[in-house]
């Protein structure tokens, strides 16, 4: 069960991470979804585009704190170090 309730935590921390980058894109970017990343990537800007997105991680994270669902929001803070390593290997690369 245990195992169930993070894997519930990461899904729902990569999910509010997409919305997030993808919500983000739909206010602030007057060009289309797919254009907006593909100029982000070219200018090296995309990594920075997923930090942005997974600010949305937050209200996730502490929300489920709230309603105490520790394993969840353990699942949650998971799916934001994945996040964090996959900017860090955009930086890098």
């Amino acid at each position: 069960m245990n195992k169930k309730e993070i894997l519930i935590g990461f899904a729902v921390g990569i999910i509010a991470n997409i919305l997030g980058t993808l919500l983000y894109i739909l206010i602030f970017s007057d060009l289309s979804i797919s254009e907006s990343i593909i100029i982000a990537r070219e200018q090296g800007h995309l990594g920075s585009l997923i930090a942005l997105g997974a600010l949305l991680n937050l209200a996730a994270f502490f929300g489920f704190i709230k309603l105490k669902r520790d394993l969840r929001a353990r699942g949650v803070l998971i799916a934001t170090f994945l996040t964090a390593f996959i900017i860090l290997l955009l930086k890098i690369f």
